[in-house]
């Protein structure tokens, strides 16, 4: 093959430091728009970008030549940055994060579920939705370090 493709579809979540509501409903929309800039520019596909004031679900690709945690280093660094510049001095997000993989038939109940964030989180907040997301792919949700 003379050339390399590569579709690596990714569900990624991360949360504001200490799950603090920063991410207010007037500059919701511009933080999803700006992260799917930050997604385009490295080459990728943002599907879906969503979430509640404390936390963001993305949908996306990634790049053909970048790492997991290089891709979300680079998304989480930037946005910071804007949100700092456009909202709140002091913003920033939480150290980790989680990222799984997923075939292309389960793309479109993702894009369902990122959809219908706040009507989810009416009966579920962040943390009890990521320890359903370890769960349901299998992980430990005992590790110590699980929050910061």
């Amino acid at each position: 093959m003379s050339q390399s493709i590569s579709r690596v579809l990714l569900h990624i979540i991360f949360s504001t430091k200490e799950r603090l509501p920063l991410i207010s409903p007037e500059i919701e929309n511009s933080l999803h728009a700006y992260i799917a800039g930050i997604i385009h520019k490295e080459k990728s596909e943002a599907y879906r970008i969503g979430g509640t004031a404390n936390h963001i679900h993305i949908a996306c690709t990634l790049p053909r030549t970048m790492s997991q945690s290089d891709f979300i280093k680079l998304i989480k660094t930037r946005s910071s940055l804007w949100m700092k510049e456009k909202a709140y001095e002091k913003f920033s997000w939480q150290r980790g994060y989680g990222i799984f993989s997923l075939g292309m038939s389960q793309l479109p109940l993702l894009l369902k579920y990122i959809d219908h964030q706040k009507e989810h989180h009416k009966n579920m907040n962040f943390q009890e939705e990521f320890l359903s997301f370890l769960d349901k792919y299998g992980f430990d949700k005992n590790c110590p370090y699980l929050w910061d």
